[in-house]
């Protein structure tokens, strides 16, 4: 089996088909500067090793930091932790 060589500067498609994700989520992440990358005109660019390197940065900690910043305009969340805290005696 012959092994495929990407290139160093990856495009939108080639950037989903290595992380395995839809298109339209690394473009939505792409945009929000999650995913590192660069819009050119009307095209996006990924650099491989700079996709390598936040791949390997992304600690589980920050994942869902990231994640609950998305909820910070949920107005239910103050109440929420309220109970969890009260759950737990605190």
């Amino acid at each position: 089996m012959e092994q495929v060589t990407l290139p160093d500067v990856l495009t939108l498609e080639e950037t989903s088909a290595y992380l395995r994700l839809p298109i339209e989520t690394v473009l939505h992440q792409a945009a929000l500067g999650n995913i590192p990358g660069r819009k050119i005109a009307d095209d996006w660019r990924f650099l491989k090793v700079a996709i390598d390197d936040w791949l390997h940065s992304q600690s589980s900690r920050d994942i869902i930091l990231q994640q609950a910043g998305s909820l910070a305009d949920d107005d239910s969340l103050a109440e929420l932790r309220n109970t969890i805290y009260q759950a737990r005696g605190r």
